[in-house]
């Protein structure tokens, strides 16, 4: 009988189709260990089943299909989300547009968010946890991610997280908010990012705006002044290249105090307004 792997065989052999952080995160969820445990049992033999396993996870993988998918979870904010293919992955970038919502939401202080397009629930959630006097309201149009989001709140945010079937706006009547938040689709329809990498895989939805990927962006901004408190704020992912459209769409609605904010790469990611 052939001798058992070991952990470091494996993950060499995986190197040949993988990239090795993702054989690493493949490895700990098959043998449902830490990074710590990979890097001090090195040597230790794994058993035949669980080989089999990371294996056909590796195949997975080689196949296209995203790690997050794979192993059903992603790290945001320091909080393990549920995720499956009903939702966007959770982006490292979009983490500024939480903490540019909790800078405007003091801690202690009862306060009404809302999250438009929450997927997931990342952001909304995430809000939700760090603020627990905040009542926060996610929406999503999709019932398959809302399922998702009402797992993570149940998770993370029992308390304070509502969830919403709606399309943007419309099951909201005149309540108002006082922070918005929103990582809408914001790619052009024909953009050919849309057919590589992991947005292959990603519900097309969640990504596609029309054919300049604004046409989410302008009705979330359109309709915002009715649903902001005074002094309320909108705050929005966008795409590389739409901070200035954002910005002339935000001073037609009327919204003051315009800010437009880079993420880590210094890229342009979150603009955002407040209203009178």
């Amino acid at each position: 009988m052939a001798p058992l792997p070991t952990v470091a065989a494996l993950l060499e052999a995986a190197q040949a189709t993988v990239a090795r952080a993702d054989a690493r995160v493949l490895l700990r969820h098959a043998l449902q260990r830490d990074a710590a445990w990979l890097i001090a049992h090195a040597d230790d033999a794994v058993a035949a089943g669980d080989a089999e396993e990371f294996r056909a996870l590796i195949a997975r993988r080689a196949a296209g299909a995203p790690v997050a998918y794979i192993t059903g979870v992603r790290e945001f904010y320091g909080r393990s989300f549920a995720v499956t293919p009903a939702v966007l992955i959770p982006r490292p970038e979009s983490e500024l547009l939480v903490e540019l919502a909790l800078a405007r939401l003091p801690a202690g202080k009862a306060s009404r968010v809302l999250d438009l397009g929450a997927g997931s629930g990342c952001v909304g959630v995430t809000i939700a946890a760090e603020r627990p006097q905040a009542q926060v309201v996610l929406v999503d149009v999709s019932n398959s991610a809302l399922d998702v989001a009402r797992a993570n709140a149940a998770q993370w945010a029992p308390a304070n997280a509502t969830l919403l079937h709606s399309d943007w706006y419309a099951a909201l009547g005149d309540t108002r908010f006082d922070v918005i938040v929103s990582n809408p689709p914001y790619v052009a329809a024909s953009d050919v990012h849309l057919q590589q990498g992991d947005l292959r895989f990603e519900p097309r939805t969640a990504l596609a705006a029309g054919a300049d990927g604004l046409r989410d962006l302008r009705q979330i901004i359109a309709h915002a002044p009715g649903h902001l408190g005074p002094g309320g704020w909108l705050l929005l992912e966008h795409g590389h290249d739409q901070a200035a459209a954002c910005a002339q769409l935000l001073a037609a609605a009327g919204l003051k105090d315009l800010m437009v904010s880079p993420d880590l790469a210094g890229i342009a990611r979150v603009s955002g307004g407040r209203s009178a």
